[in-house]
């Protein structure tokens, strides 16, 4: 019974022993597709890890170099910065120096034109009290002549006070003036005016007089056919009516072109 229940069963055993050898050797060759296949893995990820790695030490040696041609950079414009502000600093004290000098220079500027200044008060006070001491140059009635300076002052202040109106003051200066310089340029001057200020004063008279000097002394002077006319009017106010008309016509013939001749016409024909 044993015998053939093993013979019975032994084919169906064979088949499972040979279908357990299938699977055993199915997963074997399973099992070393997936060693395979882990391997490759792993070996790409190795592939990739060295990738990584490479591009990475890469980019650490470019950032490496990088940061030391910055930091190169960096020193060289420290360096260039130090420089600069060497360069200023220096710049700045040479304009400081400038500005000192010139300052100096403004101040020493400024004690020469207060010394030109002061020496051309001084130049300008020793010329006038020269000018005051010395003869000089003047111009009267168109004629030029030398006078000392107080002779210039005393005909200029009685000439001032005359035209002020003051004649009695004004006679008593041309006066003096002439008594104390007879042959003076100004002489002719100051008996033209003398005579005025006493036909002024109704001293017609003194007035006659001296414009009879003014015409002996000077009969081409400027003032001489005024004086002539002068002489006329002093005859009428003295009420010498004869006389006044001999001097106007004495005037028109002596000076025909001067003005005084035009008045004298003037006058004879209201005389008559």
């Amino acid at each position: 019974m044993r015998s053939r229940s093993l013979i019975r069963w032994r084919p169906v055993w064979g088949a499972f022993l040979a279908l357990c050898a299938f699977f055993v050797t199915t997963a074997t060759q399973a099992a070393l597709f997936e060693d395979d296949e882990a391997r490759k893995a792993i070996l790409d990820l190795r592939q990739r890890v060295e990738a990584l790695r490479v591009e990475g030490e890469q980019a650490r040696q470019a950032l490496t170099q990088s940061v030391n041609q910055a930091t190169q950079e960096a020193a060289g414009l420290s360096k260039g910065q130090l420089e600069l502000h060497q360069k200023i600093e220096q710049l700045r004290a040479e304009i400081a120096g400038l500005r000192g000098a010139n300052e100096k220079l403004n101040k020493d500027l400024a004690d020469l034109q207060l010394q030109l200044r002061s020496d051309a008060q001084a130049r300008q006070a020793l010329e006038d009290r020269l000018a005051r001491l010395e003869p000089s140059k003047v111009t009267v009635d168109g004629i030029e002549f030398t006078v000392e300076p107080a002779e210039r002052r005393e005909f200029e202040s009685a000439l001032a006070v005359f035209r002020q109106g003051d004649f009695s003051t004004a006679q008593n200066q041309f006066v003096g003036f002439l008594s104390r310089y007879p042959g003076s340029g100004y002489a002719v001057s100051a008996l033209f005016w003398l005579g005025n200020a006493q036909y002024a004063t109704r001293d017609y008279k003194e007035a006659i007089a001296n414009f009879r000097a003014l015409i002996a002394r000077s009969p081409q002077h400027v003032r001489a056919p005024e004086a002539v006319l002068s002489v006329a009017n002093c005859q009428l106010e003295l009420k010498d009516t004869k006389a006044a008309r001999k001097t106007l016509t004495d005037l028109i013939k002596a000076y025909p072109q001067s003005e005084a001749a035009a008045a004298a016409k003037q006058r004879l024909a209201a005389l008559k």
